[in-house]
């Protein structure tokens, strides 16, 4: 995975397709669908330059780093970048996209975080992946996130496919399908949160995020 520093470093990086994956709350880069995903693209297209932050679930401080991370990518990187998030991180891809107009791909993605976010707000969380670290959210912080979901407006202007599964225990497809109205969309029945079936579709992402740059 390559830091902007990185690509600042090393010329070769800088005109490869770079793919950006966003993890969900309380995840991490080590998820299966991420790790999956960077697996596949080392096996069937090495060309692309594969980038998977750690996600602050600190809204505030997420927004910061997440931003700064892309500005500096947008400033030294001059390939094509495409987005990959899901549930917390398609509601950043979608946030990082709007930015700076971006195609990204939104896997079972959150659209209103701030509803879910009170019910976590002053417990010790750990992260599901495992890592030795605690977090611990304040009310401030449903607000910081409120704030940045009322910063995105219709109609979009980024480059969307919602990839989206009807049997989801955490998040209702229905408002993504609603929010990304006129973007591509599979939804389909069945399947849960994860994303059931996730590695059929890393050939037509990737087709998706870089048409003109993969063979």
């Amino acid at each position: 995975m390559s830091e902007p520093s990185q690509i600042r470093q090393d010329n070769t990086l800088q005109t490869r397709p770079l793919l950006i994956y966003l993890h969900g709350f309380l995840s991490s880069p080590q998820s299966y669908k991420c790790q999956l995903l960077k697996d596949w693209l080392r096996e069937h297209h090495p060309e692309i330059v594969f980038y998977a932050p750690l996600v602050s679930p600190y809204p505030g401080e997420a927004a910061t780093a997440l931003a700064t991370m892309l500005d500096d990518f947008c400033r030294l990187h001059s390939g094509p970048i495409g987005l990959v998030g899901s549930s917390m991180g398609g509601f950043w891809s979608t946030w990082l996209a709007e930015r700076h107009q971006l195609p990204a791909v939104l896997v079972n993605p959150a659209v209103k975080p701030s509803r879910f976010m009170p019910g976590y707000v002053g417990q010790e969380l750990r992260p599901y992946s495992g890592e030795m670290q605690t977090y611990r959210l304040q009310p401030s912080d449903v607000d910081t996130m409120a704030q940045l979901e009322q910063s995105l407006s219709q109609p979009l202007s980024g480059r969307y496919w919602l990839l989206a599964q009807r049997g989801d225990e955490t998040l209702d497809c229905r408002e993504a399908e609603q929010f990304y109205a006129g973007q591509r969309q599979t939804v389909e029945d069945g399947g849960d949160h994860s994303f059931q079936g996730f590695a059929r579709y890393t050939a037509a992402l990737v087709d998706f995020l870089f048409p003109q740059n993969t063979i």
